[in-house]
């Protein structure tokens, strides 16, 4: 069976949620980052990265988001959580996830993760002040230019969308007024009505 590592409030939350809608059988294990858990010897046999998403299958450990993702879209192709059968629409779809990952993931972990970057106290406030502008810049970049709508990439449903979900969830914790994005904004809410969604997030908040 596969085994899922998560941890509430991080990017898990986009594996967590496409697992549920892939509709396959796995468990889902928590990890207490709160209690660093995650820098645990036990932990970093499985992940050396320390961090979460981690992936258990039959062929062994994956972690990253976009690469679990990926191999959820493929794995269970009947899902339709990817456009598997067109190789530039599926690399549409990695570029999105890719953007996501690598910047305002990124934008966001300033706000509360800024000891990853620098240690020197001013530092840190200057970064945390600046990331809101980031943020807002990478969100108004999606609202206009590359979410196609009414899902991330279009008509199909894939695993951008709980990527972006996730992301978008964390607006709040940014003080970021989300119905500024108003795709986005339609997005988030609709997904929080899906039913998998709804199912993981009961979960993750138990």
């Amino acid at each position: 069976m596969l085994k899922l590592y998560y941890a509430p409030g991080t990017c898990s939350l986009a594996s967590h949620i496409a697992l549920a809608e892939a509709g396959v059988d796995y468990e889902a294990q928590r990890v207490n980052m709160a209690a660093t858990e995650q820098r645990s010897d036990a932990y970093l046999a499985i992940n050396p990265k320390g961090r979460v998403p981690v992936l258990i299958t039959d062929e062994g450990v994956l972690s990253e988001t976009v690469a679990i993702l990926a191999y959820i879209a493929q794995r269970w192709p009947r899902a339709k959580l990817a456009p598997l059968d067109d190789a530039f629409a599926f690399a549409e779809l990695q570029s999105f996830n890719a953007y996501l990952a690598s910047t305002v993931h990124v934008a966001q972990a300033h706000v509360v993760r800024g000891t990853r970057w620098a240690d020197d106290p001013a530092a840190l406030e200057a970064m945390k002040a600046k990331a809101p502008s980031n943020i807002i810049d990478c969100f108004t970049l999606m609202e206009t230019k590359m979410f196609k709508g009414p899902w991330v990439m279009g008509e199909g449903y894939t695993v951008a969308d709980p990527y972006l979900f996730t992301v978008s969830n964390w607006l709040d914790r940014d003080k970021i007024d989300r119905t500024q994005f108003p795709k986005l904004n339609d997005h988030f809410e609709r997904m929080k009505a899906r039913p998998a969604v709804q199912k993981v997030l009961a979960e993750v908040n138990a």
